[in-house]
């Protein structure tokens, strides 16, 4: 772990906030979705090409990342597009990847 600490602690309802981010980022899929949208905002049927998904399946998903303003959308012509609310969201998976990797 990091040794930096945090300023203060947070309050229960923050703590709540911050859990439920990490439970919308716990099911693989969601985390599919985002890695095909951190290199460029995509259409529904790109992300549905990039994973594999169904339709159906992605726009429930897109819906709850939305919800929680994990992923953005824009309108672009007839097409709708989401993209990565924040790199940091990303960031965070890739710390938790590289750590994963560590010999024990």
């Amino acid at each position: 772990m990091s040794s930096t600490r945090p300023t203060r602690n947070l309050s229960d309802a923050e703590l709540e906030k911050v859990a439920g981010q990490f439970r919308l980022l716990g099911e693989p899929m969601r985390l599919k979705i985002l890695q095909a949208l951190c290199r460029k905002p995509l259409t529904v049927g790109e992300i549905v090409a990039a994973t594999g998904a169904t339709q159906p399946n992605i726009s429930k998903h897109l819906a709850l990342l939305a919800a929680a303003r994990i992923v953005t959308r824009q309108k672009g012509g007839q097409f709708v597009y989401y993209g990565m609310s924040h790199p940091l969201t990303m960031k965070l998976c890739q710390l938790v990847h590289k750590e994963l990797l560590k010999p024990s």
